[in-house]
């Protein structure tokens, strides 16, 4: 898809996919387009987590989740392959925040390191923003376990996908279609 979306085209498009790995920044994302799109945000890490980072039953997410990609308006982020190719097919518009793995690795830390033990940016009720090895390693693995089923998984909807392998790409993105509007970090 043409990264350079009519401003205009925005007024048909109802519900976007933001998907990537954790530390990609698909909460910031979804929270700022919310805000200039008017649109309302949803955090799948919201719908699978319970106080103290309990998870939810998957079949009772799932059904969360697609209740949600069924309704009129949304932006979702958040990648959960169960439902993805659901999500997928009900967008108008999906954008894969396809970084790198340091990247991500970075941004996870530097979130970690600034949360001061706040609820996590999801504001996931009784979930404080924590570290730990199991989820850093997460992180460090998920694009060599996950990046080729999200690659398959967009390859049918190249026409309304936009991939972004940089922060400096999506926040020049953002800031064209929006008229300046930088990305609040």
């Amino acid at each position: 898809m043409n990264k350079s979306i009519k401003k205009n085209d925005f007024n048909s498009i109802k519900k976007i996919s933001i998907i990537g790995g954790s530390g990609s920044g698909k909460t910031t994302l979804a929270n700022n387009l919310g805000k200039v799109l008017n649109l309302p945000v949803v955090h799948l890490d919201g719908l699978n987590y319970l106080p103290n980072w309990v998870e939810r039953n998957k079949e009772e997410r799932d059904k969360m989740i697609i209740a949600e990609a069924d309704k009129e308006k949304w932006i979702i982020d958040g990648t959960y392959s169960s439902t993805l190719n659901y999500r997928l097919n009900k967008a108008d518009l999906i954008i894969w925040l396809d970084f790198n793995t340091m990247i991500k690795a970075y941004s996870v830390l530097k979130r970690y390191a600034k949360s001061d033990g706040k609820t996590a940016k999801e504001e996931i009720p009784g979930c404080v923003e924590k570290m730990d090895w199991e989820f850093f390693s997460w992180v460090l693995k998920w694009n060599h376990k996950k990046r080729k089923g999200i690659i398959s998984a967009v390859h049918n909807y190249q026409d309304k996908t936009l991939i972004f392998k940089t922060r400096r790409g999506l926040s020049n993105w953002f800031k064209k279609q929006f008229d300046g509007v930088k990305i609040e970090y």
